[in-house]
């Protein structure tokens, strides 16, 4: 017997509509799909209903006796699938006064490798539903494994778990039986396959019904629907049904409309659902009680949705956004070029006196910097000026040419001045190169933990200087044109975004920089252009083989020679 195919409704069948009346179902003649977009509307789906019997619970030791299966699309019944199996051993009896399934029934019936080829194509390009998905997508799995085949990459849609989130209340168990008894579907499982498929595709069209009141309108909402179990906030999902799937920045505001987050999203409506199912960080609780209400912006890609989440986040100073707190401990390095001895000092601001670098995430950051320069450049550590104790420590150990001990050689300064400069404006090198031979030193003589110190150090030295030295090519290279290979395109001044676009739109999103121009190379950045600077650089980084350039005012290249970098695998290599 082989696998019997029909088309069309069975008999009994309905086609009740997978989803709520406010949702259109386009007529569309049915097709193959795949799902490389999950969020493809659950009316252009096609669903395969599955359902099988076995001899026994285990894949490993036991075998396939029936197979029944459904597709459908849009709620229409587009074929049936149907066949017993000989499974080449012994059916337990209580299997039988189950199932009815005899040995004599399947003794002239197919072995499933000459099914499995049918099969195959009747489950391809649809999304595989059944009452404990995995029980039968395992023995198929094992059957095909045996076979020689690759294993099932179809979406699982179960509508066990389905049921107990969606109608748990009204019945007193999930079991497929009890769902069909008190939810009065059409079909009755009978524990022969094709009954139960049947049933199973009748309680899943009423399932889908149901889950549009919580918003589920595509297959990403449908298979974590399961996991928003017992969520205290899931009533709030109502709340994302006119997100889009698209690029963007969400804001949740309060019953006060106020902004208690802003967040970016390459698919906003995906990104803002799953707060609701899997984000456990421990503010999304508070959040979600307290929220009331969420905006959105659709942006032409993901480097426009970066930078309006920066803006927004400096200009609104939501709550819950951690960079709303720590911007403002941003500092600068600062070497005092206008003093007689100038020496390194954190600044909390930028001031244009000196030479300044940074911003940098924190002041430890900026000390850390600090102290890798002067373990190889031997700069003043105090204030300079002569004291009844004596000369500070520094210079007492050799380690600073500090004028409180009345005896510096002012050309030896001005020498040790020089290399700092240099060393933080065009040649890392000199200051990176003794910093690495000093870590492998130490390492040698097994001082692993002044090592250390002494990489980490020079590791916060060289995030620095990486940064002056991206900030800088952005701001060179003064207006740049890109565009990325789905039409989609940006447009940079001096490395704020300045424009933005995608080919679906006629004309061109224009944006307000958060400022004026920035400052020239070689000056610091105030923390929100800062912000902007790296996000524009990152992604440039990330996304530089799919990124095009049209147009270059200046010049936009980054030097042959990449900075040295110090990781905490550095000091491995080394022992």
């Amino acid at each position: 017997m082989a696998g019997q195919r029909t088309e069309g409704l069975p008999p009994g069948g309905d086609e009740r509509a997978f989803l709520s009346s406010n949702i259109c179902s386009p007529s569309v003649a049915p097709v193959q799909r795949t799902f490389d977009d999950l969020g493809t509307p659950l009316s252009e789906l096609t669903f395969c209903v599955l359902d099988l019997e076995t001899t026994g619970g285990s894949p490993a030791s036991c075998t396939i006796t029936e197979i029944g299966a459904v597709r459908v699309r849009g709620g229409a019944c587009l074929a049936t699938f149907h066949t017993l199996v000989n499974p080449g051993q012994a059916i337990p009896a209580e299997i039988t006064v189950l199932t009815g399934i005899s040995e004599a029934m399947v003794r002239r019936a197919p072995r499933i490798e000459s099914v499995l080829a049918d099969l195959r194509e009747f489950l391809d390009g649809t999304v595989l539903v059944g009452h404990n998905v995995r029980f039968d997508a395992g023995f198929l799995n094992a059957a095909f494994e045996r076979a020689g085949w690759d294993r099932l990459s179809n979406p699982l849609v179960d509508t066990c778990a389905l049921a107990r989130r969606l109608v748990r209340d009204e019945v007193p168990n999930c079991r497929l039986g009890t769902l069909a008894s008190r939810l009065r579907l059409d079909h009755r499982p009978s524990h022969r396959a094709l009954d139960d498929a049947l049933a199973t595709c009748d309680l899943l069209h009423v399932l889908l019904e149901r889950a549009a009141a919580w918003g589920v309108l595509g297959l990403d909402d449908l298979l974590a629907l399961p996991k928003l179990d017992a969520h205290p906030q899931a009533v709030k999902l109502r709340l994302t049904t006119s997100l889009p799937r698209s690029p963007g920045v969400y804001l949740f505001r309060d019953r006060r409309g106020e902004v208690l987050y802003v967040g970016k999203a390459a698919d906003l409506r995906q990104r803002v659902r799953s707060y609701f199912s899997g984000d456990e960080r421990r503010k999304v609780g508070p959040l979600l009680r307290e929220l009331a209400s969420i905006d959105h912006i659709v942006c032409a890609h993901s480097l426009e949705a970066a930078v309006t989440e920066v803006r927004l986040i400096h200009r609104l100073l939501p709550r819950y956004n951690r960079r709303a707190t720590t911007w403002s401990r941003y500092a600068y390095v600062r070497l005092t070029t206008h003093e007689r001895h100038p020496r390194l000092v954190v600044a909390r601001r930028a001031t244009g006196v000196g030479l300044e670098l940074g911003p940098v995430g924190s002041s430890a950051a900026a000390r850390a910097a600090i102290e890798a320069v002067l373990s190889v450049v031997p700069l003043r550590r105090c204030t300079g000026r002569a004291q009844g104790r004596g000369p500070c420590t520094p210079a007492q150990l050799g380690v600073s040419l500090c004028p409180c001990t009345g005896e510096v050689d002012e050309h030896a300064y001005r020498a040790a001045v020089a290399v700092a400069v240099e060393g933080l404006t065009r040649r890392p090198d000199l200051l990176l190169d003794p910093l690495e031979a000093r870590m492998a030193r130490l390492a040698s003589e097994q001082r692993f933990e002044e090592a250390a110190d002494v990489r980490d150090r020079a590791e916060a030295l060289a995030t620095l200087l990486a940064r002056e030295r991206r900030f800088d090519q952005l701001r060179r290279a003064g207006t740049v044109r890109l565009a990325l290979a789905d039409g989609s395109g940006a447009e940079l001044r001096c490395g704020l975004l300045g424009a933005a676009w995608h080919a679906d739109r006629q004309s061109r999103l224009a944006l307000e920089p958060g400022t004026q121009e920035p400052p020239g190379p070689g000056r610091p950045l105030p923390p929100h252009l800062a912000d902007e600077l790296t996000c524009v650089a990152s992604w440039l980084d990330q996304g530089a083989e799919r990124v095009r350039l049209l147009e270059c005012e200046g010049e936009l290249a980054s030097p042959v020679t990449a900075l040295r970098r110090f990781r905490a695998r550095e000091l491995s290599r080394v022992r």
